[in-house]
């Protein structure tokens, strides 16, 4: 029985079939998002921010933080970032007074990461006026701590990610920034000729992305260009961290709008080499830079080798980009449902996650379009659009089934930000979407009436870093092998639980647990029961 149901309510679902259920409003959240658009159609107005899934205070619930943005103006009202209290019965308390995260911003994205190992998650925050690093005080306090780390970024963050680059157990920080704009450098733009309209990218110079080096001590060093990621021509709005090449060091994927994508592969000597257009993700299939956003990367086919997901701009589909091997990617979604569905959608958050717990990740994807009159100049082409939600059939196959999942999940909406974590802690993922300059939506997973077998794995390290970012967690049933890699990042501007969930299908246990640590560490635990979530510690095995 589900924690936050009646039995009776649980049966009627249980009778309905899978679905998702919007909880938004039963679950007190009330957030709401200001892009600050007053009628100038300013740039920054039309990209919405990010949502985190974390567990603020440290009780093993995941609370809620939704980035927001703010008027142009002062008005006498102030629009604040708001950060959920899980209160573990299925409703959130809004404790952002007095959380040090009460800050007023025009913010974008959100990072979530321990980057000191002292056991809480840190915040990251990418804003317009300048980014801010806040670290984690405990019992859900936060502390500005940005000018004594030595970062600093006011170029159009997006979204970020921490990983740990070179490998020496301290979390560094990637910051993807967007383009060159200022309230007095903004251009005039007309989808009819007549009227001013929100620009699209190509408008505007492009900007390096950051990369900052942890030194320890809470000090941080900008070493992008040295790093050799520092491309002054990308418009960098997504960032997964993946090992393409499975040598064991976190490579870089970097979504970029209207400029070619990038792929940096990690020399394992504290610099990065760019490999995009050889390994064919730089553009879509016709050799044209895309309107990308949000990004992913998982081994969806259960190959060993992580693909790429992008979300890209109406009447461009999904990018599907099926690791070949070899540093070769191909992308699969011109001849899939993936890309027939999605051709239509403007997508900004995607994610791979497995939604009913088969064992196989499914795909969904967050939609909205930038200007509300499109419809004037394509028809076709809705301001306000669905999710997509695609399950995963195996052999590289997926349906695209969001209709079958309830009526909830198929309003349109315009939306940004996704992320997904257990919030009821009962095994399978819910879903949390921002919107820009509209409501957050909470969708609670009730697709699995089937009751798939689970388990969860948090990591805890001691050598390594203290999330285990960068770690590889591979599980084997009676049905096969599966792994994942344990990341920040990914989506758009938005920050995923880092736990791992492993959908087990009808296996009711794992045969063998493994956890490769980028540290070199390697753990293993056998006959690991399911329909629980375990804490594996580096060197000690579970706790």
């Amino acid at each position: 029985m589900k924690i936050w149901l009646l039995p009776l309510a649980a049966a009627l679902l249980q009778a309905q079939g899978p679905r998702f259920t919007d909880i938004t409003k039963a679950a007190g959240v009330d957030f709401k998002h200001n892009s600050g658009r007053a009628g100038k159609k300013w740039l920054p107005e039309t990209m919405g921010s990010g949502v985190a899934l974390l567990d603020a205070d440290g009780d093993g619930w995941l609370d809620i933080l939704l980035v927001n943005s703010k008027d142009w103006a002062p008005k006498g009202r102030k629009s604040l970032s708001a950060l959920y209290r899980n209160n573990k019965n299925g409703t959130f308390t809004n404790i952002t007074a007095g959380s040090g995260l009460d800050v007023e911003m025009y913010a974008m994205g959100v990072a979530v990461g321990d980057y000191d190992n002292d056991g809480r998650k840190d915040v990251y925050i990418t804003a317009l006026e300048g980014d801010r690093l806040f670290h984690n005080e405990g019992s859900g306090k936060f502390r500005d701590v940005t000018a004594a780390a030595g970062i600093r970024n006011a170029d159009f963050g997006t979204s970020a990610a921490w990983f740990d680059y070179d490998k020496d157990g301290k979390l560094d920080l990637l910051v993807a920034n967007y383009v060159r704009w200022t309230p007095k450098g903004d251009l005039w733009c007309s989808l009819d000729g007549v009227s001013k309209s929100y620009c699209t990218p190509e408008s505007y110079k492009g900007t390096a992305s950051r990369l900052f080096h942890n030194l320890g001590g809470g000090k941080f060093q900008d070493a992008g260009l040295r790093a050799g990621i520092g491309d002054p021509t990308s418009k960098a709005l997504g960032i997964t961290i993946l090992d393409y090449n499975s040598d064991g060091w976190p490579d870089i994927f970097l979504a970029n709008d209207t400029q070619p994508n990038k792929l940096y592969r990690n020399q394992k000597n504290g610099t990065f080499v760019e490999e995009g257009v050889a390994a064919g993700v730089a553009f879509g299939e016709d050799g044209v830079a895309r309107g990308a956003m949000g990004v992913d990367a998982a081994d969806y086919d259960r190959t060993g080798r992580a693909s790429l997901l992008v979300g890209n701009f109406s009447n461009q589909m999904l990018g599907l980009y099926h690791n070949e091997g070899k540093g070769l990617f191909v992308d699969e979604a011109p001849r899939s449902s993936v890309g027939r569905a999605s051709l239509l959608s403007l997508t900004f958050g995607v994610f791979f996650f497995d939604y009913d717990l088969d064992g196989w990740l499914d795909i969904f994807s967050a939609n909205g379009h930038i200007d509300e009159e499109i419809g004037r100049v394509q028809p076709k082409i809705k301001f306000s659009q669905p999710p997509l939600l695609f399950h995963n059939l195996g052999g590289g196959k997926f349906e695209e089934v969001t209709a079958k999942l309830g009526p909830d999940l198929v309003k349109p909406m315009v939306a940004r930000g996704a992320a997904y974590g257990d919030l009821d802690n009962d095994g399978d993922l819910d879903i949390a979407v921002s919107t820009n300059h509209g409501p957050a939506c909470l969708f609670r997973n009730d697709a699995n009436p089937a009751r798939n077998h689970w388990l969860r794995v948090r990591l805890e390290g001691t050598k390594s870093n203290r999330d285990g970012i960068g770690a590889v967690v591979r599980v084997e049933t009676a049905s096969g092998k599966q792994w994942q890699m344990v990341r920040s990042g990914g989506s758009y501007c938005s920050a995923s639980d880092l736990a791992v969930t492993f959908g087990l299908g009808k296996d009711a246990s794992v045969k063998s647990l493994e956890v490769e640590w980028p540290s070199g560490v390697k753990d293993r635990v056998q006959n690991v029961q399911g329909g629980r979530a375990v804490v594996l510690a580096e060197g000690k095995g579970i706790l």
